[in-house]
């Protein structure tokens, strides 16, 4: 009697492009997909541009991409990648609040979203749910997209920045970080006058008087995170009183 054992038939893995312009990141996370017996890099970016050419000559399976390099816009670039190469699904791994970028990250094309700060386990965990042709959120989002869903709030009473385009929404959070217009302008590889539009567009839209109403609103945003509505919120005034405001004024 004859016995032959069959030589296992390798695994097929999942080939990764890495697009992250932090070179001792990119490199750790490089390390941790070619551990993996299913998954292997085919190839790393550090930047918008080389991202875009590298997903043309490389096809890979899944891009794994930080939202902020330096030379581009990471929702401009999921827009171009989906637009260009609609089958390729891009998983966003970064540093930016989730509930912030998350949703703005799915509506642009990407297929989950992922936190930097995330246990590895979940990392891994979100690859293989794109892989398998289905969207990851977490659980953290996965509960306010719900509540989002069965809220019975009025629109004027909702997350306000959702009425932010992701430029303004941008400039909305450099001017809470601090930065001056020219300053945001070289930034983002803008004019100065196409920001200050920008500027003139979310004080429009969030019912705010003038710049310094910009600057208390967006600084209060920044460090509190905040989702009130600011035509409703209160404003410090000097001598410890406040004032509510009610409406929006003209600026």
């Amino acid at each position: 009697m004859l016995m032959k054992a069959s030589r296992p038939k390798p695994t097929k893995k999942t080939r990764i492009l890495v697009a992250d312009d932090h070179p001792l990141f990119r490199e750790g996370f490089v390390q941790l997909i070619n551990r993996e017996r299913d998954l292997c890099c085919c190839g790393e970016t550090d930047s918008v541009e080389a991202t875009y050419k590298a997903v043309g000559t490389l096809k890979p399976d899944l891009l794994v991409m930080d939202l902020r390099m330096g030379d581009g816009d990471g929702l401009e670039l999921i827009k171009a990648l989906k637009a260009g190469f609609a089958a390729l699904p891009i998983l966003v791994l970064s540093q930016h609040d989730e509930t912030l970028y998350a949703e703005r990250s799915l509506r642009a094309g990407a297929k989950g979203y992922v936190m930097k700060e995330e246990a590895t386990e979940e990392v891994r965990y979100a690859i293989r749910t794109i892989i398998k042709g289905e969207l990851y959120v977490s659980r953290r989002m996965s509960v306010l997209a719900l509540h989002k869903l069965l809220s019975k709030s009025t629109e004027s009473r909702g997350n306000y920045i959702d009425r932010l385009t992701d430029r303004e929404l941008q400039v909305f959070q450099m001017i809470g970080a601090g930065m001056a217009t020219v300053d945001i302008a070289t930034e983002l590889k803008l004019s100065f006058k196409t920001v200050e539009a920008h500027r003139e567009n979310i004080k429009h839209k969030l019912g705010l008087r003038n710049a310094i109403d910009l600057l208390c609103h967006a600084t209060h945003w920044v460090h509190g995170r905040s989702t009130a509505d600011p035509r409703f919120a209160p404003l410090a005034l000097p001598g410890g009183e406040a004032h509510m405001r009610t409406g929006s004024s003209q600026v």
